[in-house]
């Protein structure tokens, strides 16, 4: 009985000191591990070093207090990581598997764009098939996104992403054209086609400049060989229809901001700008709870006839909402 009971007390240290361990390494430091599981620093670190005496090995390289995986830690979180968050989810994964997808919570990390003109709709239905469970919409840039990705405090993102990082999975699910927006009565207003040339003698109204947005009209019109005026920055697509409204100035976005109701005239520009789509992000590797599915496929199901390209990496970085990317 006494064996039996030591057992016991040893695979529960194991589960504890695995968890320490991947906290740490999602986080990079021993401290920010130490306030994700509620522990204190020292224990997380005693934690650590009992795995590394019971493996024999160095699992992290540690540089003052930012600490990096060896290749043998590397290892380990492979293998480990799975087994952490298997069991960590597995009241929710037995619930699923037993047909009731009812409770639970999930986060979700979104920009303003998306939450204002992607996610409505399938936040709307996923709420009314789920009542049940407490859905955390998060409304963050691409790299406050991205970090809270990388440290778990959100299950997954949604949003536009240009570059794709080595540890980052991006599935496309529904892409936007992008489109020049005048005021009704502008000289370009509604016309069949709009050349670059036609385009650049008015004054552009854009997101900041450290945006994609500038950067991208900022390439396509140097690849042409023209020069451009931009008038006004402002930030967020509603901003911005309602400056061109006003006659202020003309602008490229993406359409997914336009609803058809607005006093702008509107043309396609295909022809020069890359389209922008929208997906799902999540970090590699991600043990997926059943919130995060059913999320998935209702959001999925809400853009069944999606024109979305292989992913191919263009200018500007990580970016889910254009309006907010720092």
């Amino acid at each position: 009985m006494a064996t039996a009971s030591l057992q016991i007390h040893y695979k529960q240290n194991r589960l504890k000191q695995l968890r320490a361990f991947c906290h740490a390494a999602r986080t990079g430091s021993v401290s920010a591990a130490a306030e994700k599981i509620f522990l204190s620093q020292p224990t997380v670190s005693l934690q650590i070093q009992a795995l590394e005496r019971e493996f024999d090995t160095i699992l992290f390289e540690r540089r003052g207090p930012k600490i990096k995986l060896t290749p043998e830690g590397e290892l380990l979180f492979q293998l480990a990581e799975p087994l952490v968050e298997g069991m960590d989810k597995l009241h929710e994964t037995f619930a699923t598997q037993c047909g009731r997808v009812d409770q639970g919570t999930l986060n979700v990390a979104a920009g303003e764009s998306t939450i204002l003109y992607v996610l409505p709709e399938p936040v709307q239905y996923f709420s009314e098939q789920f009542p049940g469970i407490d859905l955390k919409l998060h409304n963050v840039t691409g790299r406050d996104g991205l970090a809270m990705l990388r440290a778990d405090t959100v299950d997954l993102a949604v949003g536009s992403m240009l570059e794709v990082p080595d540890d980052i999975t991006y599935r496309p699910v529904v892409t936007f054209r992008p489109t020049l927006i005048t005021p009704r009565d502008h000289p370009l207003a509604n016309k069949a086609d709009v050349t670059l040339e036609e385009i650049a003698p008015y004054g552009l109204i854009l997101p900041p400049r450290h945006l994609s947005t500038w950067r991208i009209v900022d390439l396509v019109f140097k690849q042409h060989n023209l020069n451009y005026r931009v008038t006004l920055e402002a930030g967020g697509w509603e901003v911005i229809k309602k400056y061109v409204e006003l006659g202020l100035g003309i602008s490229i976005v993406t359409d997914v901001c336009l609803s058809g109701g607005e006093e702008l005239g509107r043309v396609p520009l295909d022809r020069y700008f890359p389209k922008r789509s929208y997906g799902i992000v999540l970090r590699r590797g991600k043990f997926l709870s059943p919130q995060a599915k059913s999320f998935l496929k209702v959001l999925e199901a809400c853009f069944p006839e999606r024109d979305t390209p292989p992913h191919q990496p263009t200018v500007g970085e990580a970016d889910w909402d254009d309006t907010q990317l720092g």
